[in-house]
Order: structure tokens, then C-alpha cells, then sequence
């Protein structure tokens, strides 16, 4: 029998589309372009950057054939600055700006944007942030510096950012909706089952006080109604 399928992309699935996020590689050797369903990717010419999918990167990495520049993002001192900003403002940091696009075409989403490239900001984490950062540093930990350091601040980041989820979701009761531009993939599909829950308990209370209101208006009226009924009775006893 098929267990039903839960709503939403789960973890794996996010980490799945994050691979198709462009980054930049540094080939080792010649390579010629790879035929894609989504067309051919450049050819590689050492020591001249390129752009590839993540996925492949990883594999070119895995064989000693690229190697892979970590976007300025991945950096100890661009994580400890987006982390002081994390801690002293309740709202998450600012996601990358999009690029500019004319009226007539659809504006580009991840991972057509070049936020994991080496020209990507410093100062902004890209939706897919979490995946990136962490496949990074299993793959490729000898390309970015003090990986050690590096993979602490996102594990902190990481959890200051998921308690401000959390403080996000305690605020629901009383409001239809909560704020949280610049919330990643992945921490939305770790929070969904969270803030699932939280949403149908507070649906569930909210149920049950409107119970409550239509007996009490429903008591309410009975005895309006009884009262009348005993000043009747009274003035015919009279």
C-alpha cells in the first residue's frame, strides 16, 4: 500500500533541485562541453572560470578535474556579519536582489539566479543556502577557507535563524498570516511539519472557542426566552 504524500517538497527533494544552482569551477584540464536536456554546458579551458551545475561541479571535483571557488557567501567573515545581523533584528537578513528584467519576460527564481557563483554578494544568503553550504564542505572543503570555522557559523546561523521560526510561529494565534521573507528552502521544508502542527492546533482551539461563543449565545437566549415566559405566566395569574 502507498503511504500518502506529505505537502510540500521534503529535505531530500530540496537538496535534490539545489544541485541544479550554478557555481564556479577552475578546470584542471580541457574538457569538452556536456550535452544537457537544458542545453550544452561551456567548455573548459585551464586556468579560465566557467559557470556549472552544482551536481556537476561536484562530480568534476570528486575527480580531480576542476576546482571549485566558494561563493563569497561561504566565508567566515561574510557568515560572522550576516550572523551579528541575525542576532540583533528579529526579521531575517535580506535575501540577494533579484536581477533586473524587462515588463514582457517572466522574472528569473532559483537556481536560474547566480547566487552560489564567485560574483555573488557577500552580504546575502541565497535560498538555497544550506544545501549549497553544506554540500560545499563535503565535497570541496579544501577549496574554501578555514572550513572548520566556515561549518561552525552556518551551524549556528542555522539555529539562530530556526528560533526565529519558531518565535514566528508563536505569534499566529490572532493573525491570518506572519512575515518571513528571506527564509531558505530547506529551513521551510524542516519547518513545515513544525509549523503544520502549530497551525492545526491553533485552528483546533480557534474551533472550539467558536463552539463555546454559539452555546453560550444559544443558553443565553433560552433564558431570555424563559424569563419572558414567567412574567407572561405572572401577569395572568393577576
Amino acid at each position: 500500500m502507498a503511504l500518502p504524500l506529505l505537502p510540500g517538497l521534503a529535505p531530500p527533494e530540496v537538496a535534490f533541485f539545489s544541485e541544479m544552482e550554478l557555481v564556479t569551477v577552475v578546470p584542471r584540464q580541457r574538457l569538452e562541453g556536456i550535452q544537457l536536456l537544458g542545453g550544452s554546458t561551456p567548455p573548459l579551458n585551464p586556468p579560465y572560470r566557467t559557470s556549472l551545475p552544482l551536481w556537476l561541479a561536484i562530480l568534476l571535483k570528486r575527480q580531480r578535474r576542476a576546482n571549485i571557488l566558494p561563493p563569497p557567501w561561504l566565508s567566515s567573515s561574510s557568515l560572522e556579519t550576516i550572523l551579528q545581523l541575525e542576532t540583533s533584528t528579529p526579521q531575517f537578513s535580506d535575501a540577494p536582489p533579484l536581477p533586473r528584467s524587462s515588463s514582457t519576460s517572466i522574472p528569473p527564481s532559483p537556481p536560474f539566479l547566480l547566487n552560489a557563483t564567485a560574483d555573488a554578494p557577500s552580504d546575502a544568503l541565497p535560498y538555497h543556502w544550506l544545501e549549497i553550504g553544506e554540500m560545499l564542505l563535503e565535497a570541496a572543503s579544501d577549496d574554501i577557507p578555514e572550513p572548520d570555522t566556515v561549518r561552525r557559523m552556518m551551524r549556528d546561523l542555522r539555529e539562530v535563524r530556526m528560533a526565529k521560526m519558531r518565535a514566528g510561529v508563536d505569534v499566529l494565534e490572532g493573525v491570518r498570516e506572519v512575515k518571513m521573507n528571506g527564509v531558505g528552502a530547506m529551513e521551510i521544508a524542516e519547518g513545515r511539519a513544525f509549523i503544520s502542527r502549530v497551525v492545526d492546533g491553533l485552528r483546533k482551539i480557534g474551533a472550539g472557542k467558536e463552539t463555546s461563543r454559539r452555546e453560550r449565545e444559544a443558553d443565553e437566549r433560552e433564558t431570555r426566552v424563559g424569563g419572558a415566559g414567567d412574567e407572561d405566566d405572572d401577569d395572568m395569574d393577576i
